[in-house]
């Protein structure tokens, strides 16, 4: 009986972190997404002497791309 309780545990937690895996994955990929963006609009302006302003995200302290204003 406790082989199967240790087998129950040991499946929910496996679970539980491919959950928490893919989730940060698909962050990531986000998080990429929006740089290779920017860098083709950077590219697409041909500007070289200007750099991409970046904005400070305050919930992560993550500098990002600064995302047009849509207005």
């Amino acid at each position: 009986m406790p082989q199967l309780i240790f087998l129950l545990v040991t499946g929910a937690g496996m679970i539980l972190a491919g959950r928490l895996l893919r989730g940060a994955s698909g962050r990531v990929a986000d998080d990429l997404r929006e740089v290779r963006e920017a860098m083709n609009r950077k590219e697409q302006s041909r500007d070289r002497t200007t750099a991409t302003p970046l904005e400070r995200d305050p919930a992560t302290g993550i500098y990002r791309p600064k995302r047009p204003d849509v207005s």
